[in-house]
């Protein structure tokens, strides 16, 4: 299988890229900087190019079989970035006829109750607001795009943890999931194996999920 994957220098992408390479798949990463992605596996094609910045990524997406996005928005008070690149990477896909995009996405969005989200509690930490409205934005985005691109857009646990790679986990949909105390969590390396699986599977279609203990 041949993956483009945007993010791969961050932590989330970083246990993605190991997920992937681990499974046999080809990879190509595209990063903005590549001193960051330190001795590289042999097997990855290492690409510099900003999401944001079409022109610099187009070539090195043609023929994937699947791209997978891994990054972060921007913490400054402005939850834009993300729909926006959202939009692009949407757009691009469809004109090279890639037909497959996974997205890691945020766990603002997942609902307590009906209609209630993560990001609405009072108590969620004010930090993390402007990121978390950003991947709602963004979950909006796929949902309301006309593509034909078969995006996933897959959210973690509230926490998503370092931690051992069990291949164990839940799959659920738009409510957050949690174990018999409570907690809603998962290790790094569980939701680049959970993520991968959908890759594989290609069973979540144009549906937002999420993975959990």
């Amino acid at each position: 299988m041949k993956i483009a994957l945007f993010g791969a220098t961050g932590h989330v992408g970083h246990a993605i890229l190991d997920e992937a390479l681990a499974r046999g798949a080809d990879v190509t990463a595209i990063v903005r900087d590549p001193s960051r992605l330190a001795n590289p596996d042999p097997r990855v094609k290492v690409v510099t190019g900003d999401i944001g910045e079409p022109d610099s990524w187009l070539d090195a997406v043609r023929g994937a079989d699947v791209v997978i996005v891994s990054i972060s928005a921007r913490r400054d008070g402005s939850n834009d970035a993300i729909p926006a690149k959202a939009t692009a990477v949407l757009d691009n896909l469809s004109k090279l006829g890639v037909k497959r995009l996974v997205w890691v996405g945020g766990a603002g969005s997942l609902e307590t109750a009906p209609g209630v989200r993560v990001v609405d509690d009072p108590n969620f930490p004010e930090a993390w607001k402007a990121e978390a409205l950003g991947q709602a934005k963004a979950l909006d985005v796929f949902r309301q795009h006309k593509s034909d691109v078969e995006w996933t857009y897959i959210s973690p646990a509230a926490l998503l943890e370092d931690g051992p790679r069990t291949g164990k986990y839940r799959v659920g949909g738009d409510q957050l999931l949690v174990d018999a105390n409570g907690k809603s969590h998962i290790s790094v390396p569980d939701y680049a194996v959970a993520l991968l699986d959908r890759v594989e599977k290609n069973d979540a279609r144009k549906q937002r999920i999420t993975v959990a203990y």
